[in-house]
């Protein structure tokens, strides 16, 4: 393990500059983890001196395509997704892709999401022999049973093998999903961790204005709920657990940050919560810090980066013990793990937890903790790492990188 470390620190001082073409169809102003990941892995190889061509969709009419010094972005057609209108999937657009890599070839080409772009710049990088690389970052196959249509998660599945076999290499956040998608015949996974920005993310934003404003006193437990409200996170569980919770102590209150199809139904089963719709910046940061206890029931992230601004913002975590909580919460020092899909065992933990205020404020301390050794920039030199090898013709095979994820270095 020593060795391995001293191989990454010396990394950087045989760093050359790419120029990688990335390819995503979701990126901000979109609220989601995998748009603001992607957006901190290109601002983070820019600075490293590396050149960016970002291929997305357009977002709005208006918008302009950017450029700034080592970045510059291609705006291709795209249309909303279904019961997402707010969000774009790519279409179709080899011929484009290969037209513009032909005047100006890449180093190397990372495609983020799986959709008609990601399929199309993958058709034009083989046809052109660049190098390419992918991401997993959001389980469609496990989506497919949230919206009625379970049937698909096998050709879903097959395909995304399809996709990702295609590929030199592709990047999963967790061990835990590395060993799940090999499981379906996807191979040359390699493990890049994410990170978190623990200046934005931090207990200091703790705001009692705010918290007046839910209709709380300083010492009444505010429950946490932060991301998208849709059927896959299984918010029917938080509601049951938060349900549980105020029996144990009435004066809880549940706020849910963030929007979705799912937010009427909620509001129904749930007239006491505060639904604070979509928040960012340090608005969202002041959410954060302003809770006590932090619910994610979601069976089906990737990672959930929502766990970890969760944790650096201080509060006390309950999930089930997979992505990002398996990988970085201790269960009963920086918080609570549940057995996977075990919602009886998630409500008990959270209403347990509940009535012991001091307990809460020491899983929130052990979590902050943890969550300042997440920095960006270890993360990004393992996605640098990564992108150097491929450019260079280097083995992908696993347990060949000169690094493992920070969460797995230390165990």
């Amino acid at each position: 393990m020593q060795s391995d470390a001293i191989v990454f620190e010396q990394l950087p001082g045989a760093r050359k500059s790419l120029r990688i073409a990335v390819v995503t169809e979701t990126w901000p102003p979109e609220v989601n983890g995998v748009a603001m990941t992607v957006a901190r892995f290109v601002e983070g190889l820019r600075q490293r001196n590396h050149e960016i061509q970002l291929l997305r969709p357009r977002q709005a009419k208006t918008d302009q395509a950017g450029s700034n010094e080592r970045y510059e972005e291609v705006l291709l057609r795209g249309l909303p997704i279904p019961r997402y209108p707010s969000l774009k999937m790519g279409l179709p657009a080899k011929n484009t892709l290969e037209q513009l890599w032909k005047k100006h070839r890449p180093d190397l080409v990372h495609i983020v999401t799986e959709g008609p772009l990601g399929w199309s710049a993958l058709q034009a990088a083989v046809k052109l022999r660049l190098p390419v690389t992918s991401d997993f970052r959001t389980n469609f196959h496990a989506y497919s049973r949230h919206y009625g249509v379970g049937w698909l998660k096998k050709p879903i599945a097959a395909y995304l093998r399809k996709f990702h076999n295609r590929t030199m290499l592709t990047m999963v956040p967790t061990e835990t999903m590395r060993g799940d998608l090999g499981m379906l015949g996807i191979r040359n996974l390699r493990v890049v961790a994410r990170g978190v920005d623990t200046r934005q993310f931090n207990p200091a934003w703790r705001s009692e204005a705010l918290r007046a404003g839910w209709g709380c006193a300083p010492d009444d437990p505010v429950i946490l709920h932060v991301g998208r409200l849709a059927p896959e996170k299984n918010l029917g569980v938080a509601l049951a657990a938060y349900e549980a919770m105020r029996r144990r102590q009435p004066r809880a209150k549940m706020v849910f940050v963030g929007d979705g199809p799912s937010r009427a139904s909620l509001q129904s089963r749930c007239p006491d919560a505060v639904f604070a719709g979509t928040r960012s910046g340090t608005d969202l940061a002041a959410h954060y810090a302003s809770g006590d206890v932090f619910l994610f029931p979601s069976l089906t992230e990737t990672f959930g980066n929502v766990t970890i601004e969760a944790m650096a913002s201080g509060l006390a975590v309950v999930a089930y013990g997979y992505a990002a909580a398996g990988e970085h919460i201790v269960h009963g020092r920086s918080g609570l793990l549940a057995p996977h899909d075990r919602a009886d065992d998630f409500a008990q933990l959270a209403a347990g937890l509940v009535g012991d205020p001091e307990r809460i404020r020491a899983f929130g301390r052990a979590a902050r903790s943890a969550a300042e050794a997440l920095d960006w920039d270890r993360v990004v030199g393992q996605l640098e790492a990564l992108f150097l090898l491929v450019a260079g013709g280097g083995s992908v095979e696993y347990g060949e990188m000169p690094f493992l994820p920070a969460a797995h270095a230390s165990r």
